[in-house]
């Protein structure tokens, strides 16, 4: 018989969504589903606009990750031009999707993920906050402010707001880098370098205390997809895609994100509005690969800063091959933080950098283009189709999140396994399925990443598909 629970923490993931967990005969977990129940319609919403306007457009989708969307979509429009762009402008729009990785990975760590580190997945949801960490543990709730505050930061000065911005376009950017912000940013450098180091720290010595959480969270072989150079070095905003296994031999390198359907197909299920990506010479589901930091410390060579190299190192000794449970996401988001603050340095005294030659002009000349770039979440593709007049008449979105798609639903089967015990949904189990979902940091509509109440709906039912029991939120 069907009952409601009502439970109203501050819970930590953006989006609205159900999970359904089925019971066989014994009364054992026989299947668990995570379903993504909003619309997300932008590809339609932008047809008939001009091409040029799609950066501006487009970063509406996410109000937590704009800068990324601005990166994807001005690649697709630069495709359009066939243009090259001036090679300062390059590195200007690679330092501000550093800038919004870093910001973004300090959100997820610190604000949302945080307090279960902090105060335990089994205590008191009214003090399993973020509100709680700044009392248990008040210099780490600074240092997650002060660096996410440093990334924002970094977008305003070059982009003139935090939010939004759209100063990334087809061609290059709008606008060069002035000496006055440039010395502006160098100079809090040494700081965010300082705040992560010690979040670290702090982090290689808490995980351990986690097995459970480890073994269960998302752990399985998988392929790993993200860029890299072609030396195979952490490439955030250029490069070509490599896959990895679960054991770290690459299956397939310096593919060409441009012919990504050669590769990457998307199936649909009819439970989700979620669209489910799959590594195509593999088939549906078998297919499954994840992306995001923890695929792109799996399948690099070495990042290619001093303090994140020795850093990914030591991450590398966790595991033979690739790290696979994905409670390592959150290992994997600080090693980035490091890197993202090295390079953004040593972007920043790069001889041409306040170049004013930063925008190329042309018309179109191309009536098709794709673009993709590394979000916080992962690789993060935009494909168009234009007309002879420039107006867009198609579009293909591949977002971070689903790309993972495969992943976290295999993810909350797992957990689910591991930590249901009777026919009763417990708080503390509850708060497990929501923190897998939490390492993959998911943007569920890929449009805002809130702090805000998470609308979630657990059901638990059993052979006959009764519902057992039943929790919601929101």
């Amino acid at each position: 018989m069907s009952k409601t629970i009502t439970i109203d923490p501050v819970t930590r993931i953006e989006g609205h969504s159900k999970i359904t967990i089925q019971l066989d005969d014994q009364g054992q977990v026989a299947d668990a589903r995570f379903h993504v129940t909003q619309f997300r319609g932008f590809e339609k919403m932008t047809e008939g606009r001009p091409f040029y306007e799609m950066p501006a457009l487009t970063a509406r989708i996410c109000g937590i990750c704009p800068v990324s969307h601005l990166m994807a979509s001005a690649k697709a429009g630069d495709a359009l031009l066939a243009v090259k762009i001036p090679h300062t402008a390059k590195n200007l729009r690679r330092i501000m999707n550093l800038a919004q990785i870093l910001q973004s990975h300090a959100l997820s760590f610190f604000h949302l993920s945080s307090p279960d580190f902090v105060m335990g997945f089994d205590a008191d949801p009214a003090e399993r906050n973020i509100f709680g960490v700044m009392q248990k543990h008040p210099d780490l709730a600074k240092d997650g402010i002060a660096l996410r505050k440093f990334g924002q930061s970094i977008i305003e000065l070059l982009g003139g707001k935090r939010i939004h911005p759209a100063w990334v376009v087809p061609g290059g950017v709008s606008s060069p880098l002035t000496e006055a912000h440039r010395d502006t940013i160098m100079a809090q450098v040494p700081d965010a370098l300082e705040r992560i180091q010690r979040t670290l720290a702090w982090y290689k010595e808490i995980f351990g205390t986690f097995d459970a959480e480890l073994r269960s969270f998302a752990n399985f072989p998988t392929l790993f997809m993200g860029m890299v150079d072609p030396d195979g070095k952490l490439s955030l905003h250029d490069g070509k895609l490599r896959i990895v296994d679960a054991v770290g031999n690459i299956v397939a390198d310096q593919l060409d994100p441009a012919r990504y359907m050669d590769y990457i197909s998307e199936a649909v299920e009819p439970d989700s509005y979620l669209k489910s990506p799959y590594y195509k010479p593999m088939g549906y589901p078998k297919g499954i690969y994840r992306v995001g930091p923890l695929a792109r410390m799996n399948i690099i060579s070495h990042c290619g800063t001093p303090l994140a190299d020795q850093e990914w190192a030591e991450f590398r000794m966790l595991q033979r091959g690739a790290v696979l449970s994905s409670f390592q996401y959150h290992y994997a988001r600080l090693v980035e933080i490091v890197y993202c603050i090295e390079r953004i340095e040593q972007l920043l005294n790069h001889p041409d950098i306040l170049d004013k030659h930063v925008r190329a002009h042309a018309s179109p000349n191309a009536f098709e283009g794709v673009g993709a770039s590394e979000a916080p979440r992962g690789t993060l593709m935009h494909h168009y189709k234009i007309d002879e007049n420039g107006l867009i008449r198609w579009v293909n979105l591949i977002i971070a999140t689903g790309h993972n798609n495969l992943a976290m639903n295999k993810g909350v089967l797992q957990v689910a396994r591991q930590f249901i015990r009777s026919n009763k949904i417990e708080e503390p189990m509850l708060n497990r399925v929501e923190a897998v979902i939490r390492t993959f940091d998911p943007c569920l509509s890929c449009s805002t990443h809130t702090m805000g109440q998470f609308a979630l709906d657990v059901q638990l039912l059993g052979p006959d598909g009764d519902v057992v029991d039943e929790v919601r939120r929101g």
